[in-house]
């Protein structure tokens, strides 16, 4: 039993998407038709980019990145920008969370070795807010903007045309709370050298890192790219292959099934769409701040082609509660296992203040874009 509530505490949202999936069932019994719910190409695509960003990790390729530029800081505030800056843009390429599970780590470890302590959070609370909202400029930035940019087959002129003016205000928003944030004492920041590993490992995940973009252009077919990727791993990286989080590709397999079971009785979906047509983003909004915007993605696109405000309002989403985007819980979690005097309270408080301040202004944009 114990055993039970750990797996269901840790895999929290797999375990609430399966049970709604399973309450579905009773009412819409399993048959063919389930088949049909799936997006493959969602997940083959998730999986692709999960793994070559897996075995690239593995390669110290992002740690080197990271140890290149903070050696160039010569201040507190630079040093904060920079680890930022970091998740902000590694985020656009390798997704919100494993940006951050790279670089929160090396921001408390830094911040405590010039005992600067008391920076960690207001740090920690940037890189998350600079991950969420750097991986919503493109579409392999994180799994709902993957998911709906292959659902309603968006072209890249279209996603960018969204997304860009939010990720633009985002950074100068970011860029303002670093200046009141975070004080510019002069440091001496030194950095432990790391060294890219695996010549050949690195040619081969730069090769499936341009196969899975060229399936995300749609030039490549996403099932060629999935079989090379599974293929390559199984020769060349089994633990790559094994580390990724399938915990993830099954939460949405689940919630498919639960939306496609809604779907499937008439008389809920026509009520759920009445009730948020016209109103996508700002429902979006609000339901990723309790669910987070992955399965609020998922859900809600069972019940409506308005794909611009669905898009817009799961990426906003991500800023508020602590558990809008899953990112941003995996940072509370490193936050909490890499600090030995870890102040939970006031990263909370901290977190939810910054969240907020910046939710209101890019709300207000999303719904002008509109």
């Amino acid at each position: 039993m114990e055993k039970i509530k750990n797996f269901i505490k840790k895999e929290a949202v797999f375990s609430i998407a399966a049970l709604a999936a399973a309450i579905s069932a009773i009412f819409v019994p399993p048959s063919k038709n389930y088949i049909g719910y799936i997006n493959f190409s969602v997940l083959g695509l998730l999986f692709a980019l999960m793994c070559v960003v897996k075995g690239l990790s593995r390669l110290n390729v992002l740690n080197k990145t990271a140890e290149l530029l903070i050696k160039k800081t010569g201040s507190l505030r630079s040093l904060a920008i920079v680890l930022w800056v970091l998740c902000f843009i590694s985020a656009m390429l390798i997704t919100n969370d494993v940006a951050l599970i790279t670089f929160v780590p090396l921001a408390a470890a830094l911040l405590q070795t010039v005992h600067k302590e008391k920076y960690i959070i207001p740090t920690i609370v940037l890189q998350t807010v600079a991950a969420n909202l750097g991986s919503m400029l493109t579409p392999m930035g994180n799994p709902q903007n993957l998911y709906i940019y292959e659902h309603y087959g968006l072209s890249i002129g279209e996603f960018f045309a969204l997304t860009l003016p939010c990720t633009v205000l985002g950074f100068v928003l970011l860029l303002i709370a670093s200046f009141i944030m975070i004080k510019n004492d002069t440091l001496n920041v030194s950095v432990e050298k790391t060294s890219i590993k695996g010549g050949k490992m690195l040619v081969l995940y730069c090769i499936l890192g341009v196969l899975c973009l060229l399936s995300v252009l749609k030039k490549v077919d996403y099932r060629i790219t999935v079989l090379a990727v599974f293929i390559s791993l199984v020769i060349t990286d089994r633990p790559a292959l094994l580390g990724i989080d399938w915990f993830l590709l099954l939460t949405f397999v689940m919630f498919f099934i639960f939306v496609g079971n809604l779907a499937a009785t008439e008389n809920i979906k026509n009520f759920i769409s009445g009730i948020i047509n016209g109103r996508e983003c700002i429902f979006a909004i609000l339901i990723s701040q309790v669910i987070s915007n992955v399965p609020c993605a998922a859900m809600l696109s069972g019940f409506t082609d308005n794909y611009r405000a669905l898009l817009l309002g799961c990426d906003v989403g991500g800023l508020g509660t602590l558990v809008a985007s899953l990112a941003s819980l995996i940072s509370y979690r490193l936050y909490t296992a890499e600090c030995e005097n870890a102040d939970k309270k006031t990263y909370l408080l901290c977190f939810t203040a910054v969240n907020v301040i910046f939710l209101i202004p890019l709300t207000i944009l999303a719904l002008v874009i509109l």
